[in-house]
């Protein structure tokens, strides 16, 4: 059986399917393992991301094939949320284990479930709440940047865009009133690397977006994209970055 550490909750777990007998299948195995406790159950997925709002779940256990809005369309939502809970699809079907994985699902269980296979899956989810963890405390809360004759402290909260410049990248932080830039000796692919995920989403090869900068998305035709920031500019979406873009916008 499955044990976690003391200082470890267990997981809070909404359980995702159309099928009432599959929601209550998934419901006993839970109850047999302590490191997830059942916080809801959802029987669409229209539901279940009015509930997981709610609820702010760290794992859901998400049927695939559902009326209107299917599992993958509820991942793709989740993908694009700061916070979002790791995800272990429970289907009948074997044929959407690419899209899955692509959205980063940490496992795909077919039915009927058995119980050492879904335990080995929660494993896995426990597991990956931990790298989650461990990435948390290594991302840069605050930059040191030269200006004149001192270094000025920039919290990264306060950085709202972030241009490449040859080896240096461009700090923007400030409102319309008060903007101003900073220039670091940083790479922008270094840098990205050091920046919380659920805070910043790099959408171009020269161009890092804080998430909450950004007030939409606009089809330009013939495949351009671009992102409207709340400023009123609109930045031009590099093809390479184009689907993680559009997964945090959940299409």
């Amino acid at each position: 059986m499955l044990e976690t550490e003391t200082e470890n909750a267990a997981l809070r777990t909404l359980i995702v399917d159309d099928e009432p007998l599959a929601v209550e299948r998934v419901q006993v195995i839970c109850a047999e393992i302590p490191a997830v406790r059942v916080v809801g159950t959802a029987s669409d997925g229209a539901a279940a991301l009015r509930l997981a709002e709610k609820l702010e779940p760290d794992l859901v256990l998400l049927d695939m094939t559902m009326p209107e809005l299917d599992g993958l369309g509820v991942a793709r939502h989740f993908a694009a949320q700061p916070q979002a809970p790791v995800v272990i699809f429970v289907t009948a079907h074997d044929h959407f284990a690419v899209e899955a994985f692509d959205l980063e699902a940490v496992d795909y269980v077919l039915k009927p479930v058995s119980a050492d296979r879904l335990e080995r899956a929660i494993e896995r989810a426990v597991a990956r709440r931990g790298q989650r963890r461990q990435k948390a405390g290594r991302y840069l809360d605050e930059l040191w940047v030269p200006h004149r004759s001192e270094l000025l402290r920039i919290a990264v909260s306060e950085v709202h865009q972030i241009d490449a410049e040859r080896d240096y990248v461009r700090l923007h932080v400030g409102g319309a009133e008060n903007a101003r830039s900073y220039l670091l000796l940083q790479t922008i692919a270094g840098l990205e690397e050091r920046l919380d995920p659920e805070q910043f989403i790099r959408i171009h090869r020269s161009t890092i977006l804080r998430r909450d900068h950004i007030r939409g998305l606009r089809h330009d035709g013939l495949g351009v994209w671009s992102a409207e920031l709340v400023n009123g500019e609109a930045l031009r979406i590099g093809r390479t970055y184009l689907a993680r873009v559009k997964a945090m916008a959940g299409r």
